[in-house]
């Protein structure tokens, strides 16, 4: 089975940076695509970002275009994301996943597996 491990959240003020990084024990094929979505307080999921394993394809939410970036590390099955420009309605727990990628546009359903958790808080 798969495990993900997520890291790499914290407490940071706005306009601030964090790199979230998701860890996998192994993937068993190449076109699962794997990123993050996130849920806030009161709020439903929502999928952040996702890359494909075997050609890098990328999807973002509109509400995190032009501030985070999403990498893959395929050969350490380490996928990445960089958040600049943190706001306070970023401010969730992120999970990272791994499934199909229409998966991030249909709220979660579909994902294969899932990681633990990670706390991201952004102060105004």
């Amino acid at each position: 089975d798969v495990q993900l491990q997520a890291s790499g959240g914290g407490l940071v003020q706005a306009g601030g940076s964090l790199r979230l990084s998701c860890a996998a024990s192994r993937f068993t094929f190449d076109d699962i695509a794997v990123g993050w979505f996130r849920q806030a307080p009161g709020k439903g999921r929502e999928g952040v970002s996702c890359i494909k394993r075997n050609d890098g394809n990328t999807y973002y939410a509109d509400s995190v275009k032009g501030r985070f970036t999403i990498s893959s590390d395929n050969a350490n099955n380490t996928v990445y994301l960089q958040m600049n420009s943190l706001k306070p309605e970023d401010t969730a727990v992120y999970y990272c996943a791994a499934g199909l990628t229409s998966s991030w546009y249909l709220g979660g359903y579909g994902i294969d597996y899932w990681g633990k958790g990670t706390q991201v808080t952004v102060s105004s």
